[in-house]
């Protein structure tokens, strides 16, 4: 399989099922650098893998300034340890804020169901009430 050497934006927008206006915004924000012909966006196979790389991050749960920090370690020349490490401590920053959301909604649960509870109780001892009073 040979891999294409440009790419356009539409092209980029079915494959990766965005909008145009989304990896015009990614080109905004200084993530994908295409080359121009007139008017004519020309993106490269590195800027595919960026946009591929911000996707997944997106679905992740990466901030895309992260995302953008992860892409810019990337080395052409195949060494991408230090990318790859600030790839792991990022999933772990990831998945300790995750643990941390676990916590605080079984907290929250517990203080629903307290409060349900009471509510419960509340409207019972009214209907109690007004039973006794008739």
């Amino acid at each position: 399989m040979t891999l294409k050497q440009s790419y356009g934006i539409g092209e980029l927008a079915r494959e990766f099922d965005v909008t145009t206006r989304t990896i015009r915004f990614y080109e905004d924000q200084g993530l994908l650098t295409p080359r121009r012909r007139g008017q004519t966006r020309i993106y490269s196979p590195a800027d595919r893998v960026a946009l591929k790389l911000i996707l997944r991050g997106k679905r992740l749960g990466f901030s895309l300034a992260e995302s953008g920090d992860l892409i810019r370690l990337y080395q052409p020349t195949g060494d991408n340890r230090q990318q790859l490490g600030a790839l792991l401590e990022k999933i772990d920053e990831k998945r300790t804020q995750l643990r941390q959301h676990l916590v605080d909604i079984q907290i929250m649960q517990q203080d629903l169901d307290a409060a349900e509870e009471r509510a419960r109780q509340a409207l019972k001892e009214l209907e109690n009430k007004e039973s006794s009073d008739v």
